[in-house]
């Protein structure tokens, strides 16, 4: 029987990206070879990566002077690596929660990082709002989508700086105005291919400018110089990555996306807010469209593990939450 996944991510994909991936393990392309052991460097895989950075760019709009790589070692090394190559003296962050948290911690260890708002204190259950970004940052950080919390930025903000963004959950899930970030990075194993995969979108014209020796691996121009092919990428999730982002423009693109999620989220809301036994635990207006999050009320507390095996039974994984919170 077919589960539902509830996972945050790795979560669920296209049913046609798992078909068509089982297809490439036992014979890619017609090949006489499985995907999992072809050279990233043969002429028949080149076109994978290069249809998947064009799809990228048609499917977000993205404008001239941005580049698509794929890279390993998720969204956590990005934390490392966009202070590495785009903090110079000052960065600022919004702090929404777990993820955020921890890239701004790397951050710290490449120059002045200003935390300019958190919601730290109703455990980070709504996105701050009324703060003040310093003009002179390199950067402004957010994370869009908090999976652990259930909250997300779902429009552009207006900062007077460029905005870096991990958009590791909610990625393709709504159009975006790429032109207003230095940057945008994830985890690809969220909503777009299995693991293993992390993208990033840069502004290449902001590369290389960073006070510091960068190591090799960790310049992002290597990986937009070497068309993501420096070192051998990650060839089985760029395939699953490319299959999504087809099935993505034949469904209709990011407009069409968006509707469907806010329909899907509203019928999930909508039951939490009606029930007796549940209640949601972010803020009404910054409640995820992603991540729907939701507690037994206090008086029902003790039917949460009968709660966890009847949907276990009913064909219900995941949906016990988070490993951190529950």
């Amino acid at each position: 029987m077919k589960q539902h996944n509830f996972n945050a991510g790795p979560s669920i994909l296209p049913q046609v990206t798992i078909e068509e991936t089982a297809k490439a393990v036992i014979n890619f392309n017609n090949t006489g070879l499985s995907i999992l052991e072809i050279s990233h460097r043969a002429k028949y895989f080149q076109p994978v990566v290069d249809e998947a950075e064009a799809l990228f760019k048609e499917l977000l709009e993205s404008p001239d002077g941005y580049k698509t790589i794929f890279l390993g070692g998720g969204a956590s090394l990005q934390f490392c690596m966009m202070p590495y190559n785009f903090l110079k003296t000052k960065a600022a962050y919004l702090n929404t929660g777990t993820w955020a948290n921890k890239a701004m911690k790397e951050a710290k260890n490449f120059g002045e990082v200003v935390e300019v708002a958190s919601s730290k204190d109703k455990n980070y259950s709504y996105i701050p709002k009324d703060y003040t970004i310093p003009t002179d940052a390199d950067y402004f950080h957010i994370t869009t989508n908090n999976t652990i919390f259930g909250t997300e930025i779902r429009k552009e903000l207006d900062s007077p700086v460029m905005m870096i963004a991990d958009m590791s959950s909610d990625i393709f899930s709504r159009p975006l105005d790429v032109s207003k970030y230095a940057a945008i990075y994830g985890g690809a194993q969220k909503n777009l291919a299995p693991a293993g995969l992390t993208f990033a979108i840069v502004k290449e014209d902001l590369l290389g400018q960073a006070p510091r020796v960068v190591p090799t691996m960790l310049d992002y121009r290597t990986h937009t110089e070497n068309g993501s092919m420096f070192n051998t990428p990650p060839v089985l999730p760029i395939f699953s990555a490319l299959q999504t982002l087809r099935w993505l423009k034949e469904m209709g693109g990011l407009k069409v996306m968006e509707q469907r999620n806010i329909e899907k989220a509203t019928m999930l809301y909508d039951a939490i807010d009606s029930s007796k036994m549940f209640v949601g635990t972010a803020a009404a207006e910054d409640r995820s469209l992603m991540n729907i999050c939701f507690v037994m009320k206090e008086e029902y507390k003790e039917l949460e593990s009968e709660f966890a095996k009847f949907a276990t039974e009913n064909g219900m994984v995941g949906i016990k939450g988070h490993r951190s919170v529950g």
